[in-house]
Protein backbone atom coordinates (compact mmCIF):
# COMPACT_ATOMS: atom_id res chain seq x y z
CA UNK A 1 0.00 0.00 0.00
CA UNK A 2 2.84 2.38 0.94
CA UNK A 3 4.55 1.65 -2.39
CA UNK A 4 1.35 2.56 -4.22
CA UNK A 5 1.06 5.79 -2.22
CA UNK A 6 4.66 6.80 -2.93
CA UNK A 7 4.22 5.97 -6.60
CA UNK A 8 1.10 8.14 -6.73
CA UNK A 9 2.90 11.01 -5.01
CA UNK A 10 5.80 10.78 -7.46
CA UNK A 11 3.45 10.94 -10.44
CA UNK A 12 1.61 13.92 -8.93
CA UNK A 13 4.88 15.76 -8.27
CA UNK A 14 6.09 15.16 -11.82
CA UNK A 15 2.88 16.74 -13.08
CA UNK A 16 3.46 19.97 -11.12
CA UNK A 17 5.08 23.07 -12.67
CA UNK A 18 8.16 22.54 -10.47
CA UNK A 19 9.13 19.62 -12.69
CA UNK A 20 8.30 21.39 -15.96
CA UNK A 21 11.11 22.34 -18.32
CA UNK A 22 12.34 25.86 -17.59
CA UNK A 23 14.10 27.69 -20.39
CA UNK A 24 16.72 30.40 -19.96
CA UNK A 25 16.58 32.92 -22.81
CA UNK A 26 19.19 35.68 -23.00
CA UNK A 27 18.32 39.07 -24.47
CA UNK A 28 21.40 40.99 -25.61
CA UNK A 29 20.89 44.68 -26.47
CA UNK A 30 23.36 46.88 -28.32
CA UNK A 31 23.88 48.98 -25.20
CA UNK A 32 22.42 48.94 -21.70
CA UNK A 33 22.72 52.72 -21.31
CA UNK A 34 20.12 53.19 -24.06
CA UNK A 35 16.62 53.54 -22.52
CA UNK A 36 15.05 52.15 -25.69
CA UNK A 37 16.32 48.72 -24.68
CA UNK A 38 15.00 49.14 -21.13
CA UNK A 39 11.52 49.02 -22.64
CA UNK A 40 12.37 45.85 -24.60
CA UNK A 41 13.72 44.37 -21.36
CA UNK A 42 10.46 45.16 -19.57
CA UNK A 43 8.47 43.42 -22.31
CA UNK A 44 10.75 40.40 -22.09
CA UNK A 45 10.45 40.17 -18.29
CA UNK A 46 6.68 40.58 -18.33
CA UNK A 47 6.17 37.89 -20.96
CA UNK A 48 8.57 35.47 -19.26
CA UNK A 49 6.60 35.82 -16.02
CA UNK A 50 3.34 35.20 -17.86
CA UNK A 51 4.70 32.09 -19.56
CA UNK A 52 5.91 30.69 -16.25
CA UNK A 53 8.49 28.28 -17.61
CA UNK A 54 10.75 30.95 -19.11
CA UNK A 55 13.49 33.08 -17.55
CA UNK A 56 14.53 36.27 -19.34
CA UNK A 57 18.21 37.13 -18.80
CA UNK A 58 18.99 40.68 -19.93
CA UNK A 59 22.63 41.63 -20.46
CA UNK A 60 24.60 43.63 -22.99
CA UNK A 61 27.47 46.11 -23.21
CA UNK A 62 27.08 49.20 -21.03
CA UNK A 63 27.86 51.31 -24.09
CA UNK A 64 27.72 50.60 -27.82
CA UNK A 65 30.72 48.25 -28.20
CA UNK A 66 30.33 45.45 -30.78
CA UNK A 67 33.41 43.60 -29.46
CA UNK A 68 31.98 43.55 -25.94
CA UNK A 69 28.62 42.38 -27.28
CA UNK A 70 30.37 39.50 -29.05
CA UNK A 71 32.15 38.52 -25.81
CA UNK A 72 28.88 38.57 -23.85
CA UNK A 73 27.30 36.27 -26.41
CA UNK A 74 30.27 33.93 -26.18
CA UNK A 75 29.79 33.83 -22.40
CA UNK A 76 26.13 32.90 -22.88
CA UNK A 77 27.18 30.14 -25.29
CA UNK A 78 29.56 28.79 -22.64
CA UNK A 79 26.74 28.93 -20.08
CA UNK A 80 24.57 26.94 -22.51
CA UNK A 81 21.51 29.18 -22.38
CA UNK A 82 18.46 27.82 -24.18
CA UNK A 83 18.12 30.68 -26.67
CA UNK A 84 19.44 34.09 -27.66
CA UNK A 85 17.71 37.28 -28.82
CA UNK A 86 20.24 39.81 -30.11
CA UNK A 87 20.01 43.43 -31.22
CA UNK A 88 22.84 43.42 -33.74
CA UNK A 89 25.35 46.22 -33.17
CA UNK A 90 27.65 45.20 -36.01
CA UNK A 91 26.53 42.76 -38.71
CA UNK A 92 29.95 41.28 -39.47
CA UNK A 93 30.81 40.63 -35.82
CA UNK A 94 27.39 39.29 -34.91
CA UNK A 95 27.20 36.98 -37.94
CA UNK A 96 30.19 35.13 -36.48
CA UNK A 97 28.67 35.10 -32.99
CA UNK A 98 25.37 33.78 -34.29
CA UNK A 99 27.17 31.04 -36.19
CA UNK A 100 29.03 30.03 -33.01
CA UNK A 101 25.79 29.88 -31.03
CA UNK A 102 24.04 27.86 -33.72
CA UNK A 103 26.96 25.42 -33.85
CA UNK A 104 26.53 24.96 -30.09
CA UNK A 105 22.86 24.08 -30.59
CA UNK A 106 21.51 27.38 -29.29
CA UNK A 107 18.71 28.94 -31.39
CA UNK A 108 19.20 32.62 -32.18
CA UNK A 109 16.73 35.31 -33.18
CA UNK A 110 17.43 39.00 -33.69
CA UNK A 111 15.32 41.92 -32.50
CA UNK A 112 15.45 45.64 -33.27
CA UNK A 113 18.52 45.23 -35.53
CA UNK A 114 18.92 42.27 -37.87
CA UNK A 115 21.72 40.25 -39.45
CA UNK A 116 19.81 38.76 -42.40
CA UNK A 117 22.77 36.91 -43.90
CA UNK A 118 23.43 35.03 -40.68
CA UNK A 119 22.05 31.79 -39.28
CA UNK A 120 19.50 33.55 -37.11
CA UNK A 121 16.07 31.92 -37.28
CA UNK A 122 13.88 35.03 -37.13
CA UNK A 123 13.92 38.81 -36.86
CA UNK A 124 11.46 40.68 -34.61
CA UNK A 125 11.18 44.43 -34.86
CA UNK A 126 10.66 47.36 -37.15
CA UNK A 127 10.67 47.40 -40.93
CA UNK A 128 13.55 49.86 -40.90
CA UNK A 129 13.23 50.98 -44.51
CA UNK A 130 9.59 51.88 -43.82
CA UNK A 131 10.74 53.59 -40.63
CA UNK A 132 13.08 55.84 -42.60
CA UNK A 133 10.40 56.50 -45.19
CA UNK A 134 8.00 57.55 -42.43
CA UNK A 135 10.55 59.96 -40.93
CA UNK A 136 11.18 61.52 -44.34
CA UNK A 137 7.48 61.81 -45.12
CA UNK A 138 6.83 63.48 -41.77
CA UNK A 139 9.45 66.10 -42.60
CA UNK A 140 8.05 66.58 -46.10
CA UNK A 141 4.56 67.06 -44.70
CA UNK A 142 5.74 69.59 -42.13
CA UNK A 143 8.03 71.48 -44.50
CA UNK A 144 7.11 70.87 -48.17
CA UNK A 145 9.11 73.93 -49.20
CA UNK A 146 12.32 72.02 -48.41
CA UNK A 147 15.78 73.24 -47.48
CA UNK A 148 19.00 71.74 -46.18
CA UNK A 149 18.77 68.76 -43.83
CA UNK A 150 21.07 66.42 -41.92
CA UNK A 151 20.66 63.09 -40.16
CA UNK A 152 22.16 61.73 -36.95
CA UNK A 153 22.70 57.97 -36.85
CA UNK A 154 24.13 55.51 -34.33
CA UNK A 155 26.69 52.85 -35.22
CA UNK A 156 28.06 52.74 -38.78
CA UNK A 157 27.96 48.92 -38.77
CA UNK A 158 24.27 48.66 -37.85
CA UNK A 159 22.22 47.52 -40.83
CA UNK A 160 18.92 48.69 -39.35
CA UNK A 161 20.19 52.26 -39.08
CA UNK A 162 21.59 52.22 -42.61
CA UNK A 163 18.15 51.15 -43.85
CA UNK A 164 16.52 54.05 -42.00
CA UNK A 165 18.97 56.51 -43.56
CA UNK A 166 18.18 55.07 -46.99
CA UNK A 167 14.46 55.38 -46.26
CA UNK A 168 14.73 59.06 -45.33
CA UNK A 169 16.68 59.76 -48.51
CA UNK A 170 14.17 57.87 -50.63
CA UNK A 171 11.22 59.75 -49.11
CA UNK A 172 12.88 63.11 -49.84
CA UNK A 173 14.17 62.20 -53.30
CA UNK A 174 12.76 64.56 -55.91
CA UNK A 175 11.68 67.10 -53.29
CA UNK A 176 13.28 70.43 -52.47
CA UNK A 177 15.18 68.94 -49.55
CA UNK A 178 18.97 68.61 -49.93
CA UNK A 179 21.18 66.59 -47.59
CA UNK A 180 24.29 68.41 -46.40
CA UNK A 181 27.83 67.06 -46.54
CA UNK A 182 28.82 65.08 -43.46
CA UNK A 183 25.35 63.62 -43.00
CA UNK A 184 24.68 61.29 -41.33
CA UNK A 185 26.87 61.69 -38.29
CA UNK A 186 27.45 58.59 -36.15
CA UNK A 187 27.02 58.92 -32.39
CA UNK A 188 27.53 55.21 -31.59
CA UNK A 189 24.37 55.33 -29.43
CA UNK A 190 25.97 57.97 -27.20
CA UNK A 191 23.19 60.39 -26.25
CA UNK A 192 25.48 63.23 -25.19
CA UNK A 193 27.47 62.92 -28.39
CA UNK A 194 24.25 62.91 -30.44
CA UNK A 195 23.25 66.28 -28.94
CA UNK A 196 26.73 67.65 -29.61
CA UNK A 197 26.56 66.46 -33.21
CA UNK A 198 23.26 68.28 -33.68
CA UNK A 199 24.91 71.46 -32.41
CA UNK A 200 27.93 70.90 -34.66
CA UNK A 201 25.71 70.38 -37.71
CA UNK A 202 23.89 73.62 -36.97
CA UNK A 203 27.19 75.48 -36.53
CA UNK A 204 28.62 74.08 -39.75
CA UNK A 205 25.45 74.95 -41.71
CA UNK A 206 23.74 77.99 -40.11
CA UNK A 207 20.84 77.76 -42.58
CA UNK A 208 20.24 74.10 -41.82
CA UNK A 209 16.46 73.70 -42.01
CA UNK A 210 15.98 70.24 -40.49
CA UNK A 211 17.70 67.61 -38.37
CA UNK A 212 16.43 64.03 -38.46
CA UNK A 213 17.95 61.69 -35.85
CA UNK A 214 17.12 58.16 -37.06
CA UNK A 215 17.17 56.97 -33.44
CA UNK A 216 16.06 58.68 -30.25
CA UNK A 217 19.60 59.22 -28.87
CA UNK A 218 19.65 63.03 -28.50
CA UNK A 219 16.33 63.00 -26.65
CA UNK A 220 17.65 60.31 -24.31
CA UNK A 221 19.79 63.13 -22.85
CA UNK A 222 16.77 65.38 -22.18
CA UNK A 223 18.56 68.24 -20.45
CA UNK A 224 21.17 68.51 -23.19
CA UNK A 225 18.49 68.22 -25.85
CA UNK A 226 16.41 70.96 -24.23
CA UNK A 227 19.48 73.18 -24.06
CA UNK A 228 20.05 72.71 -27.79
CA UNK A 229 16.41 73.48 -28.59
CA UNK A 230 16.34 76.53 -26.30
CA UNK A 231 19.43 77.91 -28.04
CA UNK A 232 17.65 77.52 -31.40
CA UNK A 233 14.13 78.25 -30.14
CA UNK A 234 13.59 81.34 -32.28
CA UNK A 235 14.29 79.40 -35.50
CA UNK A 236 12.24 76.39 -34.37
CA UNK A 237 9.24 78.52 -33.41
CA UNK A 238 9.40 80.43 -36.70
CA UNK A 239 9.64 77.23 -38.75
CA UNK A 240 13.22 77.81 -39.91
CA UNK A 241 14.46 74.67 -38.12
CA UNK A 242 12.42 71.46 -37.91
CA UNK A 243 13.19 68.46 -35.70
CA UNK A 244 11.75 65.08 -36.68
CA UNK A 245 13.07 62.41 -34.33
CA UNK A 246 12.83 58.62 -34.20
CA UNK A 247 11.30 56.69 -31.28
CA UNK A 248 8.51 57.49 -28.84
CA UNK A 249 9.68 56.74 -25.32
CA UNK A 250 7.79 58.55 -22.56
CA UNK A 251 10.48 61.21 -22.12
CA UNK A 252 10.31 61.91 -25.86
CA UNK A 253 6.54 62.22 -25.87
CA UNK A 254 6.81 64.68 -22.99
CA UNK A 255 9.43 66.71 -24.88
CA UNK A 256 7.20 66.80 -27.97
CA UNK A 257 4.22 67.85 -25.85
CA UNK A 258 6.29 70.65 -24.38
CA UNK A 259 7.35 71.95 -27.80
CA UNK A 260 10.86 70.52 -27.99
CA UNK A 261 10.36 68.70 -31.30
CA UNK A 262 7.99 68.82 -34.25
CA UNK A 263 7.24 65.12 -34.79
CA UNK A 264 8.21 61.62 -33.68
CA UNK A 265 8.11 58.27 -35.44
CA UNK A 266 7.99 55.49 -32.88
CA UNK A 267 8.81 51.81 -32.69
CA UNK A 268 7.37 49.28 -30.27
CA UNK A 269 10.24 47.90 -28.18
CA UNK A 270 7.97 46.44 -25.48
CA UNK A 271 6.39 44.18 -28.10
CA UNK A 272 9.85 43.23 -29.36
CA UNK A 273 10.71 41.93 -25.90
CA UNK A 274 7.42 40.06 -25.56
CA UNK A 275 7.53 38.47 -28.98
CA UNK A 276 11.18 37.45 -28.54
CA UNK A 277 10.18 35.23 -25.62
CA UNK A 278 7.25 33.80 -27.57
CA UNK A 279 9.40 33.03 -30.61
CA UNK A 280 12.23 31.37 -28.68
CA UNK A 281 9.78 29.23 -26.70
CA UNK A 282 8.03 28.15 -29.90
CA UNK A 283 11.39 27.22 -31.45
CA UNK A 284 12.34 25.15 -28.40
CA UNK A 285 9.01 23.32 -28.72
CA UNK A 286 9.84 22.44 -32.31
CA UNK A 287 7.33 24.85 -33.80
CA UNK A 288 7.97 26.97 -36.88
CA UNK A 289 8.02 30.74 -36.48
CA UNK A 290 7.83 33.38 -39.22
CA UNK A 291 11.25 34.55 -40.35
CA UNK A 292 10.18 38.20 -40.16
CA UNK A 293 7.85 39.55 -37.47
CA UNK A 294 7.23 43.30 -37.79
CA UNK A 295 5.98 45.17 -34.74
CA UNK A 296 4.73 48.36 -36.42
CA UNK A 297 5.20 52.12 -36.14
CA UNK A 298 3.50 55.06 -34.40
CA UNK A 299 3.40 58.53 -35.97
CA UNK A 300 3.16 61.28 -33.37
CA UNK A 301 2.70 65.06 -33.58
CA UNK A 302 1.39 67.64 -31.13
CA UNK A 303 -2.12 66.72 -32.30
CA UNK A 304 -2.06 63.16 -30.92
CA UNK A 305 0.74 63.16 -28.35
CA UNK A 306 -1.66 63.52 -25.40
CA UNK A 307 -3.42 60.29 -26.40
CA UNK A 308 -0.16 58.34 -26.30
CA UNK A 309 0.81 59.80 -22.93
CA UNK A 310 -2.45 58.66 -21.33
Amino acid sequence: MRKILFAGMAIAMMATPAFAQTYKFAVVPKAMNNPFFDVARDGCMKRAKELGNVECIYKGPIEHEPATQAQIIQDFITQKVDGLAISVADVAAMTKSIEAATAAGIPVITFDADAPGSKRIAYIGTNNKDFGLALGKQLLQLRPEGGKYAMVSGGPGAKNLAERVDGVREALKGSKWVEVAGSPTFCNDDSTLAVQQMADLRTATPDLAAIVPVGGWPMFAPEGFKAFVNKNKKDIDSGKLTLVVADTLKMQLELLRDGYSNALTGQRPFEMGEKSMDALLAIKKGEKVPEIIYTGLDLVTKDNVAKLLN
